[in-house]
């Protein structure tokens, strides 16, 4: 349900508008007893708070109270100037939603995940005759079993070459299966079982299949006894070929089950969380366990009100986090949350299947959480001893580049390209919390009107797109705005970004509380090889590099200064994106072939056409009627190739 109010500011033209408290009350009148969720908005309308509630008349009537809030709740009540509700059938229906609105929004004064990366994932697929075994992230849109999470693609990486001997499983893409005529190199060092060239049969290979998939569901407290009977009943059979390969698979899956630092006897699938606070940061220690073994851990700082409690984070945090996860059978938390049984009849109802959160006091499972509570401390420890460093980092910072305060949002651009092709453009963004990964950015250059290689001309592009989407999207001073801009270059990249900014109607300066965005540019300085000659690349050690910042004159930093070295990083940081970016375009304009231009030539019929042809200048050659003897080429389709290659209506 909308509210279905109008905005207070146009209710009477003759009275103020309301506003905080009053605002509040005056809504309070029209909500029902019903669950659902509501949203404060501040006087730009940006959503301040989203909150979810069993009664949105109750709960929402609790902010017009003049005490008994924190100074945060005060003030977010004092700034809201509109309100915006939603009715649900249930309040489960509304934590749910609560998550998704939190995560799309990321309000002002809710408790936020920032690092929402995606955990990596093995997919056994089975959209093919022979599943094949890979590494995913994302969505689960490929039919067959996904399982994980896992903490780091290193964990998946090993259990994934460690499930190879095991099991002997696929890896190859379906292209590379088609077109084999003989064992590949996986075979031959026991990896594979070679279905692709029928040394092994459908039904072997599906028996293996399920092997698999059995012991990463936990299922293999009989496996590895079954292949020691087969082992012993080959080599009575003198059969001592398959004896050894079923002694290769048992050590391999005596490996996979003991290098774990910790495997749980009692837990085969669970999540387990941990939280700790300490000068007004919080650390949630995650810990995830799968078919019996531990597949990693990770460190969450989310960000909160110093005034929030360990409970209040803990819960919100993983409301959030399972918002786009799926959750396993068993939750361990260090910290009773009052909202348990909403959170599991929640991730019940999503994942289909039971799901039960528990704080354990004693055994097995409380080992774990307490294992998780210790890696939280030392985490959070290390954080805010990096943080304090990073702090006096930026205020250095801030001081070299003459800004009114240190930077919380900065942003390095850099352009890559061989002679003006394939250009990209480059953006990476950093903070008091290291690289934002996932906030990185690349810009394909489109303007056809620049000369090869003008740099000037890219950088014009890159931050006239950038901004001209910012301003449209997200409000100046917000945490998506820049407060310092790092430029790839000298005074003549430094002009290009300034006049792009300006055109755009930025504006450049030091103070960024007032919502100016600083500018500096760095040149890589001269640098000396072992016979002292005069270098540019990277691999050498700087001499100097010189920086320029609008209305100053070019300076340098002394070579030990930790600012240096800060700006050296973030600079090759963002060359090493842009280069990356502009090999990957590259190598898909390599790949790509004239024949993905003709309408009707699918995957299929253009490997059809190349392996008659040999390659697609030879098709682009042949005759309509040649083109029609390839198997799947009907005659319309092959006039069509043939008008594409000349000319033809």
């Amino acid at each position: 349900m909308t509210d279905p109010t109008p905005a207070p500011d146009t209710v009477n033209d003759d009275k103020p508008a309301l506003r905080g408290a009053d605002l509040i009350a005056a809504k309070v009148k029209l909500l029902p007893d019903k669950p659902g969720v509501y949203r404060m908005l501040g006087a730009e309308a940006e959503v301040l708070y989203v909150g979810k509630a069993r009664s949105l008349k109750k709960r929402v009537a609790s902010y017009t109270k003049l005490g008994g809030h924190s100074n945060r709740i005060m003030r977010m009540i004092s700034l809201t100037r509109s309100m915006e509700f939603v009715v649900t059938e249930t309040e489960t229906e509304s934590l749910l939603l609560e998550a998704n609105l939190i995560k799309q929004l990321k309000p002002k004064f809710n408790v936020l995940l920032r690092d929402d990366k995606s955990f990596a994932n093995i997919l056994i697929a089975t959209d093919h005759p022979a599943p094949q075994i890979v590494k995913h992230r994302g969505a689960h849109k490929r039919k067959g079993h996904y399982f994980g999470p896992f903490a780091s693609a290193g964990a998946v990486n090993r259990t994934i070459n460690t499930l190879q001997k095991a099991f002997l499983l696929r890896t190859c893409t379906d292209s590379f299966y088609e077109n084999r005529s003989r064992p590949c190199l996986l075979h031959q060092i026991k990896r594979c079982a070679a279905p692709c060239v029928g040394l092994v049969t459908d039904e072997e290979y599906a028996e293996l299949v399920s092997e698999a998939t059995d012991f990463l569901k936990g299922n293999n407290s009989k496996m590895q006894g079954d292949l020691s009977r087969e082992m012993e009943q080959a080599a009575t059979d003198l059969d001592f070929e398959k004896a050894a390969a079923l002694r290769d698979r048992i050590r391999a899956l005596t490996f996979v089950q003991g290098t774990q630092d910790i495997n749980p006897g009692t837990v085969t699938n669970a999540d387990v969380f941990a939280i700790q606070c300490t000068g007004g940061q919080a650390c949630v220690q995650a810990f995830f366990f799968r078919a019996g073994q531990n597949w990693g851990n990770h460190a969450f700082y989310p960000k909160h009100s110093a005034d929030d409690t360990p409970t209040d984070i803990l819960s919100a945090f993983l409301a959030q986090f399972y918002e786009s996860r799926e959750a396993p059978q068993l939750i361990l938390l260090s910290e009773k949350i009052i909202e348990a049984d909403l959170l599991a009849e929640a991730l019940t109802i999503r994942a289909e299947r039971k799901v039960e959160v528990h704080t354990p006091q004693r055994g097995e499972k409380r080992d774990l959480v307490q294992h998780a509570l210790m890696n939280a401390r030392e985490a959070l420890g290390r954080h805010l001893s990096e943080s304090v460093a990073q702090k006096k980092l930026m205020r250095q910072l801030a001081d070299k580049a003459g800004m009114e305060t240190p930077p919380n949002r900065i942003e390095v651009y850099d352009n890559s390209h061989i002679s003006g092709t394939n250009a990209v453009g480059g953006m990476i963004v950093a903070g008091e919390e290291g690289f934002r990964k996932n906030q990185y950015r690349k810009f394909n250059i489109k303007s056809e009107d620049l000369a090869p290689g003008d740099d000037f001309g890219m950088m014009r592009e890159v931050l006239t797109r950038r901004f001209s989407r910012l301003l449209k999207e997200d409000q100046p001073g917000s945490d998506t705005w820049p407060d310092l801009i790092v430029i790839d270059g000298g005074a003549g990249q430094l002009s290009a970004a300034r006049e792009a900014m300006e055109e755009t109607g930025i504006d450049i300066g030091p103070d960024t509380e007032t919502g100016q965005i600083m500018l500096i540019s760095v040149a890589k300085g001269r640098r000396e090889d072992a016979q002292g000659k005069k270098r540019t690349d990277r691999t050498m050690g700087a001499t100097g590099e010189q920086f320029f910042v609008p209305g100053k004159a070019p300076f340098t930093l002394p070579p030990r200064d930790p600012v240096l070295y800060y700006l050296q990083r973030l600079r090759d940081e963002a060359h090493r994106y842009a280069i990356g970016s502009h090999r990957a375009r590259r190598k898909q304009q390599l790949s790509s072939s004239p024949l993905d231009e003709i309408e009707g030539v699918g995957g299929k019929r253009k490997r059809a056409l190349l392996l008659h042809f040999g390659s697609a200048k030879a098709v682009s050659r042949a005759k309509a009627e040649d083109l029609a003897a390839v198997e799947g080429i009907s005659q319309s389709l092959a006039r069509r190739i043939y008008d594409h290659f000349h000319g033809g209506s």
